[in-house]
């Protein structure tokens, strides 16, 4: 068997992203958990998958922090695996990966859409810049690198916190402020 690059150590965030969801299984089990899975049986049925596989990949996920494995009974030890917050933090990812795949892989039409339950209209996700509302598919945005960059990122990307010829903004503080100001 061949061993697993890590990526966990890389300073790459995208990188450590696949480190911890980019295996097709967990994903596939991230959508299912959205969907209300919880059981082992429930995830097995569901994807057809070969039990060793399932309970290593249900693993992985509960010592990445994506699913908390609670105990549902006693006699037989069963446990149920819940989403945490840092894999709904996964979801807009996921529904990306939807429309993507209806727009270019799916020549014979959508079989599974984002719906509104208010209404059921279909709802096509895009992923939008927080502060502006634009969206980020246009060439207006690009990849930067931080001040927690290596060399080696700065090297590979224009636009830098360093030598970019622009000052970089971290609006995460300016929009954490507002959101504190309207809780209170």
């Amino acid at each position: 068997m061949v061993a697993k690059t890590s990526f966990e150590t890389r300073p790459c965030p995208i990188a450590r992203s696949l480190d911890d969801v980019g295996e097709w299984w967990s994903i596939l089990l991230l959508r299912d958990a959205f969907q209300g899975l919880t059981r082992f049986d429930q995830f097995q049925k569901s994807l057809d998958i070969a039990p060793n596989i399932l309970a290593r990949r249900l693993n992985s996920l509960v010592e990445r922090g994506l699913f908390e494995k609670r105990a549902y009974c006693e006699r037989p030890l069963r446990h149920e695996y819940i989403l945490t917050a840092k894999a709904r933090d996964f979801r807009p990812v996921l529904l990306s990966l939807l429309a993507w795949g209806n727009k270019h892989l799916a020549p014979e039409g959508p079989s599974l859409v984002v719906v509104n339950k208010a209404d059921g209209r279909w709802a096509e996700p895009v992923l939008v810049d927080r502060h502006s509302g634009r969206e980020l598919d246009s060439e207006d945005f690009t990849m930067a690198t931080a001040p927690a960059a290596t060399d080696r990122m700065r090297k590979r990307y224009d636009f830098s916190s360093e030598g970019s010829g622009l000052p970089l903004v971290d609006n995460t503080l300016v929009h954490q402020s507002h959101e504190e100001a309207r809780s209170r």
